[in-house]
C-alpha cells in the first residue's frame, strides 16, 4: 500500500511541475498533502503489524492402551430363541459402555466403574447369533447380555467345544485302526483274564496267525 501511494505521489509532483495554470496547480498541491498523509499513515501503520505467528500443531499423543479386568464368572439361560448372559456388576452406566456383537462372538466393555474397566468377551459362542438384534441391559446390581439365536434350538453349551466323541474320519476310512483302538479300550477296562485274551489276540494278529485280531476274544 505504501509504495501505491509513493507511485502516485510522484506522478503528481511530476504534474505539479509542468502545471501552468493556477487553479491546476492548487489541485494538484492538495492532492498532494493528501497523499502524503494518507502514506505516512500506511507506513506507520505497516509498522505496527507484525505478522501472528503460525499456530504449531500439537504433537500426537498416543492413546494409552486401556487395562481391563476380565469377567469371567456369569451365569446365563436360554430359551428356544435367545441366550441370556448375567454378569453381576454394580454401577455400570450406558454411555462408559462399548459393545462388539459377531455372528460367532461378543465383546462387551465397561468403562470406570468404581475407577476400573471391565470386559466381558467370547471369542468362540456356541452356535451363531443375530449381532443386530442383540443388547444390554443395564440393572442396578448387574448387566444382562442378551443374545439371539441364528437358529432355534437348544444350545449344550454357551461357549464353542470340540467334540471329542467325534469320529475321526481316518479311521473311519481303515477299519483295521478302529478294531485296534477298540482293544485296547477293552485291555485297559478289562480284568485280567480279559487282558490275557486281548494280548494273546494282538500277538496272532501280528504274527499273521489270524487276520481276525479279536478272534481270539470270541
Amino acid at each position: 500500500m505504501a509504495e501505491d501511494f509513493e507511485l502516485d505521489l510522484e506522478e503528481l509532483r511530476h504534474l505539479q511541475s509542468i502545471a501552468k495554470r493556477p487553479r491546476i496547480v492548487s489541485l494538484i498541491s492538495s492532492e498532494i498533502r493528501n497523499l502524503e498523509k494518507l502514506s505516512k499513515a500506511a507506513v506507520s501503520t505497516s509498522t505496527l503489524q507484525t505478522p501472528a505467528p503460525l499456530p504449531t500443531p500439537a504433537s500426537a499423543t498416543s492413546t494409552p492402551a486401556l487395562n481391563y479386568v476380565t469377567l469371567g464368572s456369569f451365569s446365563w439361560d436360554q430359551d428356544n430363541e435367545k441366550v441370556k448372559i448375567y454378569v453381576s456388576l454394580e454401577g455400570v452406566e450406558q454411555e462408559k459402555m462399548d459393545t462388539l456383537f459377531k455372528p460367532t462372538s461378543i465383546d462387551v466393555k465397561f468403562h470406570d466403574v468404581q475407577g476400573k474397566n471391565y470386559r466381558c468377551a467370547i471369542p468362540k459362542l456356541n452356535k451363531e447369533i443375530v449381532p443386530e438384534k442383540c443388547k444390554v441391559v443395564i440393572k442396578p446390581t448387574r448387566v444382562i447380555i442378551t443374545l439371539f439365536k441364528a437358529s432355534k434350538g437348544n444350545w449344550l453349551d454357551l461357549k464353542f467345544k470340540e467334540d471329542k466323541l467325534k469320529p475321526d474320519l481316518d479311521k473311519e476310512r481303515d477299519p483295521m485302526a478302529g478294531i485296534m483302538d477298540l482293544m485296547k479300550n477293552m485291555y485297559e477296562e478289562g480284568d485280567d483274564e480279559m487282558k490275557q485274551t486281548i494280548a494273546k489276540a494282538w500277538s496272532d494278529a501280528r504274527s499273521g496267525k489270524t487276520a481276525d485280531p479279536l478272534k481270539g476274544y470270541h
